[in-house]
């Protein structure tokens, strides 16, 4: 059986020939991070040579609404690719991109059980101001999610789950086929509401980039934050 590390490196390889291949330029790094039953890959140096065209042209919402579209026909595929490289199985993967920074996120929940590492929590962390803060910033934008988990994914990367957050307009909007228009209001929006709440205040280490994606179908939102090193 491969060690965790072994399938962080495999993972890594294929993820950098994918985006290759389907975006015609590959990241200048990947890194992968497997705590069981998530999977985070966080890529730099994204951004291909028409997109940056589209960039200097003020075109963000038309490159983003088209990532989109690519990632939701490729997510069938990198799953039964994944499970054929390293035997996970994945049960949804999600996505979001930083076009200013020119990274990216590529997140997966596994049909695994819950491992005992995202059970830690750092002492110098105030674990209910998180919380807190959190609820904050979720009433700002959608409404206090019925159930919330955070989950230290390493030291610098940290996910968060919200339950339950979607209010009815944002429903009848997903009933009526705008689910990639409510998506690309909702990124700038969640992004900005979370800046505004003060997570600092628990003790955790500033912000370095916010990504963020939904499984409207489950009405469950994510957030991975990728805090500034030391």
């Amino acid at each position: 059986m491969k060690n965790e590390k072994s399938l962080e490196n495999e993972i890594s390889g294929y993820i950098a020939t994918l985006l290759r291949q389907n975006f015609g330029k590959g990241p200048t790094s990947v890194y992968v991070i497997l705590t069981r039953p998530y999977l985070a890959i966080h890529f730099r140096g994204f951004i291909a040579p028409m997109e940056r065209i589209l960039l200097n042209k003020h075109e963000k919402q038309r490159i983003l609404e088209t990532r989109d579209l690519l990632m939701n026909d490729l997510a069938s595929e990198i799953t039964l690719q994944l499970y054929k490289l390293t035997g996970l199985d994945i049960d949804s993967i999600y996505a979001d991109w930083n076009l200013d920074k020119e990274t990216g996120m590529i997140f997966a929940v596994l049909n695994e059980k819950h491992d005992e590492a995202l059970d830690y929590w750092p002492q110098d962390v105030k674990e209910k101001e998180f919380y807190k803060a959190i609820d904050i910033a979720s009433q700002k934008s959608e409404k206090i999610p019925e159930k919330t988990g955070i989950y230290w994914l390493s030291e610098r990367t940290i996910l968060v789950v919200r339950e339950q957050i979607l209010v009815p307009i944002e429903k009848e909007l997903i009933a009526n086929g705008y689910t990639e228009e409510l998506k690309l209001a909702k990124r700038p929006l969640e992004k900005r509401v979370i800046g505004e709440v003060n997570l600092p205040s628990s003790g955790v280490r500033l912000i370095d980039e916010t990504f963020v994606d939904w499984n409207f179908d489950k009405d469950i939102g994510f957030f991975l934050f990728v805090l500034k090193p030391k």
